[in-house]
C-alpha cells in the first residue's frame, strides 16, 4: 500500500510538473505583470501564418517566416499592452458612452439598419460583436495617448508637402489606373492549411474557367464570387496604385487588359482578378492633392513617432520575452 502511495503522489506531482511546464510553455513573454500567451500570439499573426503556409513551400524557409511573423506579431502585442498600461494611468480609457458613439458611426458609414446585419459583417471580417467592441475600444483608447503623446511632435511644413508632391507627381506620371473585376473564394482567418489549400485549389477551377473562350467573367462572378461585389460581377471600378492590398494591386497592375490572374491571398481569401481597361493618369495640380498629401504626411509621420514613443516605453520597462 506504502508503494502504491508514494507512486500515486510522485504521478500527482509529475502531473503538477508538466501542467506548470505546459503553462509556462504558453507564455510568450511578461510585460512588467502581464502575461502574453502563446495563444494570443498566434491569433494575431493567424492572417499571416495562413499567407505563409501556403506560399512558402520549403519546409526550413516557411520555418523562418514563421518565426518572423510571431516575433512581429509579440512585438506588436508587447507595444499595445505598454500603451494600455500608460492609457490606465492617465485616465484615458474610452468609456461605454464613447464606444456605443463610435458602434453608431461605423453602422451609419456602412449603411447598416439592424444588429443582425451589423453581426454577419462583422463575422465576415472575423470578429463576433463582442470582440470588435473591445477592439474598437482598445483602437480609440490608444489613438487618445497618441494625441497626448505624440500629435503635438507632428509638423508638416509647406517644403515638406512640396517635396511630397514632386516625388507624388513623378510616381503618378505615366501611371496607369485599371478597371479590374474580381472573384473571391473566402478563406476563415482561422482556416487550417488544409482548408486554405482547399481554397486555393477552388479558386485556380474558377482562374480556368473564366479564361475558356466565350466565358463571362461577369456573369461567372455573380455566380460563385463569395465577396460583398458579386452581384455587381464582381466590379472594383477603376482605381490607382496605393488604394488595394498591396498583393492584390501587385498583380492587378500587372496584367494587360482582357488577362485573368492566377489565384491571389490576401486576408480575406484567394482572388482571381481579370483586367477590364487601362487607362493613363493626369497628375492633379498642387492645390488639389494637398490636403491628402498633408493627411498622408501626418500619418507617415505619426507612426514613426510611435514607434519612437512605444521604444521609450520599452526601455522602461521589464519586458521577458520567453519564444
Amino acid at each position: 500500500m506504502k508503494k502504491l502511495m508514494g507512486t500515486m503522489v510522485a504521478a500527482l506531482l509529475l502531473s503538477g510538473a508538466v501542467a506548470r511546464a505546459e503553462l509556462v510553455d504558453r507564455v510568450a513573454a511578461v510585460v512588467n505583470k502581464d502575461v502574453i500567451a502563446l495563444s494570443e500570439v498566434e491569433k494575431r499573426a493567424a492572417p499571416e501564418l495562413a499567407r505563409v503556409n501556403s506560399a512558402v513551400r520549403e519546409p526550413q524557409k516557411r520555418a523562418e517566416e514563421r518565426a518572423r511573423v510571431l516575433k512581429s506579431s509579440l512585438d506588436t502585442l508587447i507595444g499595445e499592452k505598454l500603451m494600455e498600461a500608460q492609457i490606465q494611468e492617465l485616465g484615458l480609457a474610452t468609456t461605454d458612452a464613447e464606444l456605443e458613439a463610435a458602434m453608431a458611426d461605423v453602422r451609419k458609414q456602412n449603411n447598416i439598419t439592424d444588429d443582425s446585419q451589423f453581426e454577419r459583417l462583422l463575422s465576415g471580417e472575423g470578429y463576433t460583436l463582442a470582440a470588435y467592441k473591445d477592439f474598437l475600444r482598445k483602437q480609440m483608447s490608444r489613438m487618445k495617448l497618441v494625441q497626448m503623446k505624440v500629435s503635438p511632435k507632428v509638423k508638416v511644413s509647406e517644403e515638406d508637402l512640396k517635396a511630397a508632391y514632386t516625388q507624388y507627381s513623378k510616381m503618378e506620371s505615366g501611371d496607369a489606373e485599371v478597371h479590374a473585376r474580381h472573384i473571391l473564394v473566402q478563406v476563415d482567418p482561422k482556416a487550417t492549411p488544409e482548408q486554405v489549400e482547399a481554397a486555393r485549389k477552388k479558386a485556380l477551377t474558377l482562374a480556368e474557367e473564366a479564361r475558356k473562350p466565350g466565358v463571362d467573367f461577369a456573369e461567372l462572378a455573380k455566380a460563385k464570387s463569395e465577396g460583398p461585389s458579386a452581384k455587381e460581377g464582381g466590379d472594383l471600378g477603376f482605381f490607382r496604385r496605393g488604394v488595394m492590398v498591396p498583393a492584390f494591386e501587385k498583380v492587378a497592375f500587372a496584367l494587360k487588359e482582357g488577362e485573368v490572374s492566377e489565384p491571389v491571398r490576401t486576408q480575406f481569401g484567394w482572388h482571381v482578378l481579370k483586367v477590364e481597361e487601362r487607362r493613363a493618369v493626369d497628375v492633379p495640380a498642387f492645390e488639389t492633392v494637398k490636403a491628402e498629401l498633408e493627411g498622408r504626411l501626418r500619418l507617415q509621420k505619426t507612426e514613426k513617432y510611435v514607434e519612437q514613443y512605444v521604444q521609450e516605453l520599452r526601455q522602461q520597462a521589464s519586458i521577458d520575452v520567453k519564444i
